[in-house]
């Protein structure tokens, strides 16, 4: 089976495994509680948090530990907006995850903000001149991806930090789909705040972070117990921590040489593409893009038609976030930059993983040239 879906989700890493299992076992206190035990867990917490502090090249108290990404997003999207109250207007890109653009429609139902959406253009990038046009004298918070989890088009977000900053406002960035292939440093984006995901990068699902800077205030978006300096209650997940924070270490070690040979494959796999399925056309930005993310839209066929080919010929990939699966709308990444929504519903995206090898990407080119003369064949 070859494995083209690590966009969505990657397999546990052994070393992430092994670092965890202690503290499911024999040091399985509660990092709160003022016992021996305790104390050892908290010691594991505190590891965790300088480790992924080292990463993201910010202070270990900078580290808030999440279930995931999508509650990374609903903290700092909400809990930086309303904590930090310069005006009411927040802008968001079309084509963020859903974690941020329900958070973001949260804010405006509930508590009365505006929300604008900054146009993107047609490789899904947002723009500065677009940004600059967006952001208002009472804009509080933009919040835009490091990289897109459906098209893998990354964004100038240090370009886009400087003029949310120009004008007084916070800048948030999903990177979740960017740990691993792309450089963290909060200092270099220039962000206030990123979120993070564990399964991204070799780590238990419901593990991950939100980097936020210390200085700034966040207005938590669950009550309890005062966790994580008062901004996430809730018992510390100490094994996901270490295993996440191991995780994020190990890929961030290997990340340049990862993203150089995957980009190199990936390049080679669109090559195959281009020379066996002629009217294939690829989505998002040609060269500012993750390593290995390739995505294509196949008109006159079905995505979840070729997808199933593909699955039958041992090929896994997606049409698009997980999130969305089983959805019958059309992407809105696609459609927000332009793909008329028909097209859009033929979308298939591979993403390799750092293990991918030649033989792999040769073997997926393979396979999608049969899947979609098979659809094709099907629907005349």
């Amino acid at each position: 089976m070859i494995f083209a879906d690590h966009a969505a989700t990657t397999p546990v890493r052994r070393e992430a495994l092994e670092a965890m299992w202690p503290y499911l076992t024999g040091a399985f206190g509660n990092a709160s509680s003022r016992h021996g035990i305790g104390e050892e867990a908290a010691r594991a917490l505190a590891w965790a948090r300088e480790a992924v502090a080292a990463v993201v090249r910010a202070r270990p108290g900078d580290v808030v530990f999440t279930s995931g990404g999508t509650e990374a997003d609903n903290l700092a999207v909400k809990g930086l907006a309303l904590a930090n109250p310069r005006g009411r207007h927040v802008v968001v890109s079309p084509v963020e995850h859903e974690a941020v653009l329900e958070a973001a429609d949260a804010l405006r139902r509930l508590h009365g903000f505006e929300v604008d959406q900054v146009a993107v253009d047609a490789t899904g990038m947002v723009v500065p001149e677009a940004l600059a046009r967006a952001i208002r004298p009472d804009t509080t918070l933009v919040s835009v991806q490091l990289a897109n989890n459906e098209v893998g088009t990354v964004n100038p977000v240090a370009d886009l930090a400087r003029l949310a900053h120009g004008s007084g406002a916070l800048m948030h960035t999903d990177a979740v789909q960017a740990a691993g292939w792309l450089p963290l440093s909060l200092d270099a984006l220039g962000v206030d705040a990123m979120s993070l995901a564990g399964h991204k990068v070799g780590a238990p699902k419901g593990t991950g972070a939100l980097v936020v800077r210390g200085r700034l205030p966040i207005e938590p978006v669950l009550h309890g117990g005062g966790q994580e300096r008062g901004r996430r209650s809730g018992t510390e997940n100490v094994a996901g921590a270490v295993a996440f924070a191991t995780a994020l270490q190990l890929a961030d070690a290997e990340r340049a040489d990862a993203a150089s040979r995957v980009a190199s494959l990936a390049t080679r796999f669109r090559e195959h593409v281009a020379a066996t399925v002629p009217d294939a056309v690829p989505t998002g930005h040609p060269a500012e893009r993750l390593p290995g993310t390739v995505s294509f839209v196949f008109p006159g066929t079905s995505g979840e038609a070729v997808l199933l080919e593909l699955e039958r010929r041992d090929v896994i990939v997606s049409s698009g976030s997980a999130c969305a699966a089983g959805s019958d709308e059309p992407s809105h990444v696609l459609t927000a930059m332009g793909v008329p929504p028909e097209v859009a519903q033929t979308a298939v995206r591979f993403s390799f993983g750092a293990d991918a090898t030649a033989a792999d990407v040769e073997a997926a080119a393979a396979a999608l040239a049969q899947a979609v003369s098979a659809v094709r064949d099907i629907v005349g």
